[in-house]
């Protein structure tokens, strides 16, 4: 088979799996990012997340993470909800309602690379799912899948940005597929509404000013500065995303395992704060909301709730 027609089979398979959309690039060197990503660490805008300094050669190098590749190719699974949380409550990101995503899509990606074993031979590769040096979005624009927002999200017109990017990095030649425009045109909404000032410029967030990092990320004591800015977000948080106009193309997703605990959309704050380590692990039990540990989670509703005292 060629490139060509192994690149519509793949394809045609994630799509049968579940996946949102597959693109496909060629596995080289990122020369566009390297110095945006350098910029970026140097001024300390990735915070206590020192992780991300380390493997700088192989966020920019796919062929250093598996050698011999020759293709990167990116997927994006969607977990758009259909019903969401009360209003008047403690806010989870919508992509911790349900089971965590690092499994449900890393089973996805197995069995992608397993159908491109068998229909088209011994094919070395590796599956990622946001948990290894890769630049997801970059990777994502690069195949076509979307462009990087002036949020620093990767968006599409079709449907928004509310998915998870996955990648397979394989030794198998494949058509690339062509990046698209930048469609953000004039629009701010982003900057204008991020509550902590995080999207310092368009097309720049400062990790350490994100509501993400300060209700996941760190560890310790979050700062005074940001008090009364969290607008109820206690585990991550949507709002660059929500009040993105290609958001409104969003579309329900079908992936029972994201679905969220039974009683969870309806927790009041009452409900939150007296929030046992009993009723954590049953409700939180296969979510990503783990990271955070039930401290973590008790630390960031105590906070949110004191800014309101």
């Amino acid at each position: 088979m060629s490139r060509e027609r192994n690149a519509v089979a793949i394809k045609a398979e994630a799509q049968r799996l579940g996946f949102l959309a597959c693109g496909i690039s060629e596995a080289t060197f990122l020369e566009a990012e390297a110095p945006r990503l350098e910029r970026w660490l140097r001024q300390g805008m990735h915070g206590e997340m020192a992780y991300m300094e380390n493997h700088f050669d192989k966020r920019l190098d796919p062929r250093k993470l598996v050698p011999g590749a020759r293709t990167v190719i990116s997927l994006l699974y969607n977990y758009f909800p259909r019903e969401q949380q009360r209003e008047d409550t403690y806010k989870l990101s919508k992509y911790a309602y349900g089971e965590d995503y690092h499994r449900v899509v890393k089973d996805k990606l197995r069995a992608l690379l397993e159908f491109i074993r068998e229909e088209i031979g011994a094919v070395d590769g590796r599956a990622f799912v946001d948990s290894a040096p890769v630049l997801d979005k970059a990777w994502a624009a690069r195949s076509g899948l979307g462009w990087i927002g002036k949020n620093a999200n990767l968006l599409t017109r079709q449907v928004g940005s509310f998915y998870f990017i996955a990648e397979l990095i394989v030794d198998l030649e494949l058509a690339p597929d062509a990046p698209v425009t930048d469609h953000c045109g004039t629009c701010t909404a982003c900057l204008e509404a991020c509550p902590t000032g995080a999207i310092v410029k368009p097309y720049v967030v400062d990790g350490s000013k994100c509501i993400s990092y300060f209700t996941i990320e760190l560890k310790n004591e979050i700062p005074a500065s940001v008090s009364g800015s969290f607008d109820d977000w206690v585990f991550g948080c949507d709002i660059c995303q929500d009040v993105c106009p290609w958001n409104r193309f969003s579309k329900p997703h079908g992936e029972p395992r994201f679905n969220p605990a039974p009683g969870l959309l309806d927790m009041d704050r009452r409900e939150w704060e007296e929030l046992t380590v009993e009723v954590f692990r049953q409700v939180f039990s296969k979510s990503a909301v783990k990271r955070a540990k039930f401290a973590g989670l008790k630390r960031n509703i105590d906070f949110v709730k004191g800014q309101g005292e």
